[in-house]
């Protein structure tokens, strides 16, 4: 299953770590950045107190961490450790400007779960992204998804139905998914919101209910998509 991916993106090269968001974004994964590690260990939930001093918001779970190894302030390396140590179920994908035999071995031996190497080729980066994000600890959904005419391939990332190329964007192919996830059972718009928008997505622009209203529309009649009052959607 790839919908609702989050990725928190850490690296301290901030023009870098802009375009790895924007790539991931639009390859279907909400995705935020830091470029610290101790800013990277608060986004994980790994610090009690806000930089400062006061509590922050509960943070949102991720199911990968795209980690640069040479971090200010915190090594990533220590940031691996601190992240290991506390059990999390995310994926550490470790970046790095050196290649070494040697350099791979450390971060795998600090507990990433994968290595890439720096430069890399951005689409090796987002597969390596979605192989991490197969192997967490939920189910995985098949590869194509079929549902009253509808068909999904969640590899691709295509939704037709009766025939008719549905066209939706990624976030809509999130939310479609999401819901074809849960199996008939409500989603709520506060989960839909958290699982396939970024952390700064504000919870009352509606962001939700338009991209829900937008995804009806393109699924066209008989309408698939159910709405309950307080409980949310549901195909």
């Amino acid at each position: 299953m790839m919908s609702g991916m989050r990725v928190l993106v850490a690296e301290d090269e901030r023009d870098l770590a802009a375009l790895l968001a924007t790539g991931l974004r639009r390859a279907g994964f909400a995705v935020d950045t830091v470029h610290a590690g101790d800013d990277a260990l608060e986004a994980l939930g790994l610090l009690p107190y806000g930089a400062a001093g006061t509590p922050h918001d509960a943070p949102h779970p991720y199911d990968v961490l795209v980690l640069d190894r040479d971090l200010p302030r915190l090594h990533g390396d220590d940031v691996a450790r601190r992240l290991v140590a506390a059990g999390s179920p995310t994926r550490i994908l470790m970046l790095t400007a050196s290649s070494a035999v040697e350099d791979r071995v450390d971060g795998l031996d600090l507990g990433a779960d994968d290595y890439l190497g720096k430069p890399f080729d951005f689409p090796e980066l987002v597969s390596r992204v979605r192989a991490l994000r197969r192997r967490s600890a939920r189910p995985a959904l098949p590869p194509l998804l079929e549902r009253d005419g509808l068909l999904v391939d969640t590899v691709r990332r295509t939704a037709v139905r009766d025939g008719r190329d549905l066209g939706l964007t990624p976030k809509e192919f999130s939310v479609l998914q999401l819901l074809l996830e849960a199996d008939g059972a409500f989603v709520s718009a506060e989960e839909l919101l958290e699982r396939a928008w970024d952390a700064h997505a504000d919870p009352f622009t509606g962001a939700v209910r338009v991209c829900v209203s937008k995804l009806r529309a393109k699924l066209g009649e008989p309408g698939l998509i159910r709405t309950v009052q307080g409980a949310g959607y549901a195909l």
